[in-house]
């Protein structure tokens, strides 16, 4: 078969080499005709795949497939050709479920605005702990191509799925999913925020056993009342209040089901405490319940759920305690990339001296202000597009003091912390949700954390 893999990188490279490995005639096709891309081609080509580079707009003579990368848009020339000539475009993803074996593992899989990778590696530490061989996979870990091809077998996967991955995934039916939020993200690549939540409800499509849903976001249940099921699919919601019939929840600081249990309209389990949620902030403790969720849908007992919520440890940059430095506790939530992730975060500490601001993505910062102004101290804003942030605090918290800092070098974190620092009381926290994309000051979110961290490690440095 001809197939054209669209898109160089993490994963159009193994996509052409699993196709070539199966005796596809591959040309992949890449935007970019840099370094990096060349020396990748040099090693596609001693494979026996054709590769283009600086060129993927012109779709290759007699391609009969296309294989995307999942953040190329749907509105490239390339998918335009291969429409207009009846040839099929699937994901790294699609692929991977198409070239699944025999009695190949059922996936779990997890998709929402904020939360999936944490989500994702507590499913995957809690199937763990019941004993299971899986794998957190798919937007995080293992590549999916690699953990449905290669030698290693498992019992249950844990996936990540992107509203990019599931836009191009559309014959995927896996065993249970979940949507854990919806807010906008990404609009400028699916075109509306009905679009954006269309691709995430794709997650649903076909579930066997759960579809599970955040009661306090009406849309995600939306989503599942919209999704054509496998009969007996049951709706299971989860929430942070006392759970009804068919749902998760928290009573009395403890994780109950009152979903997988014989009577659900007079029984609910005792999956964990709040405290084996590591850290207890309110959306992690919602990511907890929606892995608890999957996992009890999949049969895993609520000995397993407790065990592996307590051996999870959270990945940096989310919500990571730094230090202490003279009674103020200073917090890297670099992972807070869009409003609806800062307000998660917020939403967990008061009194709060805020660092924030970078690349907006065309996002507005009123419900976001206005929902946390009662548990600022004080704001330090950074990044090219600080002045919205500014301007919704002028509008809903007037009295918040607020640093601007007008710089972009590499000692403006520095900086920011330090007025943070003079900002902040003892008993306060120093957030840093910045609510904004990195990529105006910093490589990625993960050098931003690193930035903060190192200028709290150097002002708890001097206080030592």
């Amino acid at each position: 078969m001809r197939v054209t893999v669209a898109g160089l990188g993490v994963s159009g490279i193994p996509a052409a080499r699993v196709l070539r490995g199966l005796g596809a005639e591959v040309t992949v096709v890449n935007d970019g005709d840099d370094e990096r891309a060349r020396a990748q081609a040099a090693e596609l080509e001693k494979l026996g795949v054709t590769v283009r580079l600086g060129d993927g707009a012109t779709l290759p003579d007699g391609t009969e497939l296309v294989v995307t990368a999942p953040g190329w848009k749907p509105d490239k020339p390339l998918f335009l050709a291969a429409e207009a000539a009846g040839v099929e475009i699937w994901g790294d993803v699609e692929l991977a479920w198409r070239l699944r074996g025999p009695g190949a593992a059922p996936w779990l899989a997890v998709t929402g605005t904020n939360g999936k990778t944490t989500s994702v590696r507590m499913l995957a530490s809690i199937l763990a702990a019941a004993g299971l061989r899986t794998a957190a996979v798919g937007n995080i870990g293992v590549s999916l191509l690699d953990a449905v091809t290669g030698e290693e077998t498992y019992d249950v996967l844990a996936v990540e799925l992107s509203s990019y991955q599931l836009h191009w995934a559309p014959s995927l039916r896996a065993h249970s999913g979940a949507v854990l939020n919806l807010a906008p993200d990404h609009l400028d690549w699916h075109g509306s925020m009905a679009a954006y939540a269309a691709d995430k409800g794709r997650i649903y499509e076909g579930n066997s056993v759960a579809c599970v849903y955040n009661v306090a976001d009406p849309a995600t249940e939306d989503l599942v009342r919209a999704a054509d099921v496998e009969e007996g699919c049951r709706a299971i919601g989860f929430t942070l209040g006392p759970p009804g019939p068919s749902q998760l929840g928290v009573v009395d600081g403890i994780l109950v089901d009152r979903a997988f249990v014989e009577n659900r309209r007079e029984q609910a389990q005792e999956l964990a405490h709040v405290s084996d949620v590591n850290p207890p902030a309110p959306h992690n403790i919602a990511n907890a319940l929606a892995a608890a969720a999957l996992a009890r849908a999949y049969g895993v007992e609520p000995a397993a759920v407790r065990d592996g919520l307590r051996a999870f440890r959270p990945d940096p940059h989310r919500i990571e305690r730094v230090a202490e430095v003279a009674g103020v506790t200073y917090i890297d939530d670099s992972k807070a990339t869009n409003t609806h992730a800062a307000e998660a975060s917020l939403a967990a500490y008061d009194p709060i001296v805020w660092i924030a601001g970078g690349l907006a993505k065309g996002a507005t910062f009123d419900e976001l202000v206005g929902a946390s102004a009662k548990r600022l101290r004080g704001a330090v804003l950074i990044g090219k597009d600080r002045a919205l942030i500014r301007e919704a605090l002028a509008r809903h918290a007037p009295e918040v003091p607020v640093v601007d800092l007008d710089r972009t070098d590499t000692g403006a974190m520095s900086a920011a912390v330090r007025e943070a620092a003079r900002l902040a009381q003892p008993g306060d926290t120093v957030l840093m949700a910045p609510a904004c994309a990195s990529m105006d000051m910093f490589v990625n979110y993960n050098k931003r954390g690193e930035a903060f961290a190192d200028a709290v490690h150097a002002l708890a440095a001097e206080h030592a």
